[in-house]
């Protein structure tokens, strides 16, 4: 009996020495490389851990996309970036993107992509220029993208939604 009971301890000290093990190894790359892209779950998380003071977020926000960011993205290396996944309120998919990033190359847009472009414009838009394109996505629906340049970021808004339901979204996000 005394046999068992020791074989019995044996065999749960294994099991929990082999559990905090797997917890620490789990642990380990992301304290190691806290600083690459993973995700948050709030703006002021990613502002807080990550030492990111400006993050853009509109103040208009059109009816039938859900609040908060259904996806809340950031990295600081090897550049700065943030992605906000906005989800639509019934369908539930990704109907708007807003990220920024200190690389003009960043475009985060997998997950809405303009199949066709019928129209590309770069104006002035409240002291920046931005370029608009408006075109369609996967089943012939109405997508639309503006970049544009705010300090040290680039921002780029893409959206399942016409070009100008996007314009108030930017006009909101520009101070």
């Amino acid at each position: 009996m005394a046999k068992k009971f020791v074989s019995f301890f044996y065999f749960v000290i294994t099991v929990v020495i082999l559990i905090v093990t797997l917890k620490i190894a789990n642990y380990l790359p992301m304290a190691l490389q806290k600083d690459t892209m993973r995700q948050y779950k709030s703006i002021e998380e990613v502002k807080s851990k990550l030492n990111i003071n400006d993050v853009y977020v509109p103040s208009y926000f059109p009816q039938g996309l859900m609040w908060p960011p259904s996806t809340i993205l950031a990295q600081e290396k090897p550049f700065v970036a943030i992605i906000l996944e906005f989800s639509h309120a019934e369908k539930g998919d990704v109907a708007l993107i807003i990220s920024q990033s200190t690389s003009a190359a960043f475009a985060p847009d997998e997950k809405i992509k303009i199949l066709r472009i019928n129209e590309k414009a770069d104006y002035p838009f409240k002291g920046r220029n931005i370029t608009l394109e408006a075109g369609v996505c996967k089943g012939e629906e109405p997508c639309s993208r503006i970049v544009w340049d705010e300090g040290k970021y680039r921002v780029n808004i893409t959206a399942r939604s016409t070009s100008p339901a996007l314009m108030q979204i930017a006009e909101s996000m520009i101070k």
